[in-house]
């Protein structure tokens, strides 16, 4: 399948620079489909559009502050390994120890090796505690290239959900930011079932596609986990046949990688990179809520396998003509 059949083009004003106040007075798009029926909406209704019974999964993985300036350059974190060691994205570095510690002289980083990817492989001097605590101090969040908004006390509160519990991720769960503890509310007095999994959201997802067959692309890992309870819940909601709707594509891909053949949820904590494009079957995951997204992205085409790439185009042209806001900090649309 040809990538250009995944592009459109998209007015730099639709691009979303910041979190709407509330959160939850972002538009919702609801398509259904089957039908292929399209309503208009605003997120704090979601629960007009679900019924008793119907699950949402959440991605609950924490942005940490990924980004380090220093004399002209940038290091990335993607990975942390083992000893104090991490993989990075950063340009230009040499083989040798840079100090990071921005005049307190605490912080060095040594370069180890340069990976065929093009990333490194680093070596800091503070590991555990230590290095968090200098995270939060130096550390800026990671907000993708397309919000030009400098980064602030602010915004670091609005890149996250509310319900962000385990740190790992490099880009925000965006879904989720749309979510209050009003809408939770509204939810709980619905019957909807709430749970949550794991997916620590790598720099990949800023990346577009960048091979002319989308067969031949290959998506970076990302470490998935979820626990024996809530494996368990999830697979017998599955069988009684309720809906499994994924808050996110990071929910979707965690849910779609650790499912079985026989359909069941185990217990995992293990590196993932599945790759979701038309033509996939999904084995667990009925409808999605999410974002609108980059052209020629993995997630773009992820939502066309749900949903269908001719209409989901057709969706985003609809949107682009009602002014919807667009990507990280942008409306969001639910499809079931």
């Amino acid at each position: 399948m040809k990538l250009k059949l995944f592009d459109y083009n998209l007015p730099n004003e639709l691009i979303a620079q910041k979190q709407m106040k509330p959160r939850d007075i972002s538009r919702l798009m609801v398509i259904n489909k089957a039908s292929r029926q399209i309503r208009h909406d605003y997120f704090f209704n979601l629960d007009k559009y679900l019924k008793e019974g119907d699950v949402l999964v959440f991605n609950n993985s924490k942005v940490f502050p990924a980004r380090i300036r220093f004399g002209g350059r940038e290091i990335f974190l993607l990975k942390e390994l083992r000893g104090g060691k991490w993989e990075v994205m950063g340009r230009n570095l040499r083989f040798m120890i840079y100090d990071l510690g921005f005049k307190s002289n605490v912080l060095k980083c040594e370069i180890l090796k340069k990976m065929d990817s093009g990333n490194y492989i680093v070596r800091f001097n503070l590991q555990g505690k230590k290095f968090r605590e200098w995270l939060e101090k130096y550390g800026e969040t990671p907000l993708p290239p397309y919000i030009k908004t400098k980064d602030s006390a602010q915004i670091r509160k609005d890149y996250q959900t509310v319900f962000a519990k385990s740190e790992g991720s490099v880009a925000a769960p965006t879904a989720g930011l749309h979510f209050t503890k009003r809408v939770f509310g509204k939810l709980e007095k619905k019957g909807i079932k709430i749970e949550f999994v794991t997916l620590h959201v790598g720099a990949g997802t800023f990346q577009t596609v960048k091979t002319e067959n989308i067969e031949e692309h290959k998506l970076h890992e990302e470490w998935a986990g979820i626990d024996k309870i809530t494996a368990g819940r999830l697979s017998r909601y599955k069988k009684e046949g309720r809906r499994i709707i994924a808050v996110g594509t990071t929910s979707c891909r965690a849910l779609e990688a650790l499912v079985d053949k026989e359909g069941r949820l185990k217990p995992a904590k293990r590196e993932v990179n599945i790759f979701i494009y038309p033509g996939y079957k999904f084995k667990f995951v009925d409808g999605l809520i999410t974002n609108f997204h980059l052209p020629k992205s993995s997630l773009l085409m992820l939502v066309s396998a749900l949903a269908g790439r001719k209409f989901i185009l057709e969706v985003y042209k609809k949107a682009i003509q009602k002014k919807y806001r667009f990507y990280s900090f942008g409306d969001g649309m639910f499809i079931r």
